[in-house]
């Protein structure tokens, strides 16, 4: 992350790498916009359009810059300066905030793997599997579309990390030195709600 604002140091993991531009195909791949923005509720397709209500920030005063938006109007956001190596923030139209990721590749893993990651937050892990096969029960062909966008981003299927892995990568940023670098504050200058809690495992 050289030349960024995103934090670093030997506190900050390195999300994993993907070779090449990966916001260009979230944006017009056919198999990858059918899965990012129809299953797992993040639509890059006009990047350009995106944009933060006024008043919305990081506290540090770091760039914040919107690339995608789910359905509800709620913002995938870069930080710092760079390019797709840069820490993504989520913004709530609900008032609530917080990392996903380091790095857009990360991003994708977790998308690809836990598309209902937005239900993972405060549960049990019986919880977390409920809502994993509500999901799967409202897509019966889940795994053969997520593997083809998969493929066309470059991934092998076979080789995406556990669901575990995901999600307690988030409950991980949550509460690191990310979190505290990726504060963002609202209309009010008062810093939103993150975006999971302190414990990962309450139900």
């Amino acid at each position: 992350m050289n030349g960024s604002n995103a934090p670093t140091g030997p506190d900050v993991p390195v999300g994993p790498d993907v070779s090449g531009a990966l916001l260009p195909l979230l944006g017009a791949d056919e198999d990858v916009v059918a899965f990012f923005a129809g299953i797992a509720d993040l639509d890059a397709t006009s990047p350009a359009d995106h944009e933060l209500e006024e008043g919305v920030m990081l506290a540090s005063g770091a760039r914040l810059e919107q690339f995608a938006r789910a359905a509800s109007g709620d913002a995938f956001c870069f930080v710092g300066e760079g390019g797709e190596e840069r820490p993504v923030v989520y913004i709530s139209l609900d008032g609530e905030a917080g990392p996903l990721a380091l790095g857009l590749p990360e991003l994708v893993r977790l998308c690809l793997v836990a598309p209902w990651w937005r239900d993972a937050a405060g549960r049990t892990a019986e919880g977390i599997r409920a809502a994993a096969d509500e999901y799967r029960q409202d897509i019966p062909d889940l795994d053969q579309r997520r593997d083809r966008a998969a493929r066309a981003l470059g991934l092998d299927p076979t080789t995406l990390p556990a669901e575990t892995m995901v999600l307690g990568r988030l409950a991980e940023l949550s509460q690191g030195p990310v979190a505290q670098a990726c504060l963002v504050i609202g209309y009010e200058s008062e810093p939103l709600d993150p975006l999971f809690g302190l414990s990962p495992h309450r139900r």
